[in-house]
This record gives structure tokens, C-alpha cells and sequence, in this order.
């Protein structure tokens, strides 16, 4: 847990700032916030360091190259032994975008891009050696 002296207002205001688009330079950054470029960045290095910043990604548009099919599909696992055998199928597979593990309604929910129908009728028939599914497909959408 971290403590109030360890992260102020000014970094979480990079920290917003950065969220809503990470390409800014720490320049930029620092004018919005009244810092220097390199001070920015000083901060920015100590928010990695405390694992708040853990990465960086781009948003894209999948539809742009053919993935149109945008499912959400719970899984419904048939054993307790299926867990780990899943993960590694779920890990190893491009289709799927998003996993998690929840409680309530299945064992996991994912998100799963492809191009056809026929491509997500293939990909469901390979979820079957793990368990059931429910799928739900993404007509929009909304943020």
C-alpha cells in the first residue's frame, strides 16, 4: 500500500494526464502541471518503480483489419482439473484479447475477437474441450 508521502497531487495529475493520452512528452506533461520536462520525467520513472505506471499501450481499431466479430463469452468449466489446461489455451491464443476469472455467473469471462462467424464457431469448438460457454455479441460500442 502506498503511503500520502509517497505519491502527491502532482504526480497524479501526470498520471491522469498521461492516461488520457500517453504520447505526450514529459514537456508537454510539464506544462500542464507547471514542471519541467525533466522533472516530469523524474516522476514518471518513480511511478514505474512503484509499479502505479506498469506499462504502456495504444488503443486501435481491430474492425480495420478484418477482426469484426467482437464476442463476450462465459465459460463454464467442466472439472477442476481444466483450470490450468485452460490458462495456457487462453494464453496461447490470439483470438482471445481479454480473460478473467470472476465469481457469480461461470469461472471466466473473455473477450475474443475474429474475423467470421466460422472463426468463432472454430474457436468455441476448441473452448468445449474445457468446459461450456454463453456467448454475447458486441453489436456497439458504447465507451
Amino acid at each position: 500500500m502506498l503511503s500520502n508521502h509517497t505519491i502527491d497531487e502532482v504526480d497524479l495529475r501526470i498520471l491522469n494526464y498521461l492516461l488520457k493520452d500517453a504520447t505526450q512528452s514529459h514537456k508537454a506533461v510539464g506544462q500542464l502541471v507547471h514542471l519541467t520536462g525533466q522533472a516530469v520525467g523524474a516522476r514518471v520513472r518513480k511511478l514505474q518503480d512503484l509499479g502505479v505506471i506498469e506499462g504502456y499501450t495504444l488503443r486501435w481499431n481491430p474492425d480495420k483489419i478484418g477482426q469484426v466479430v467482437h464476442a463476450f463469452v462465459t465459460v463454464f468449466m467442466k472439472s477442476n482439473t481444466a483450470h490450468h489446461l485452460f490458462q495456457t489455451f487462453v494464453q496461447q491464443n490470439d483470438k482471445v484479447a481479454e480473460t478473467h476469472r470472476v465469481s457469480g455467473e461461470g469461472c471466466y469471462w473473455m473477450r475474443v475477437r475474429v474475423g467470421t462467424p466460422i472463426e468463432l464457431n472454430d474457436f468455441l469448438d476448441e473452448l468445449l474441450k474445457y468446459g461450456n460457454y454463453k456467448v454475447s455479441l458486441s453489436i456497439g460500442q458504447v465507451k
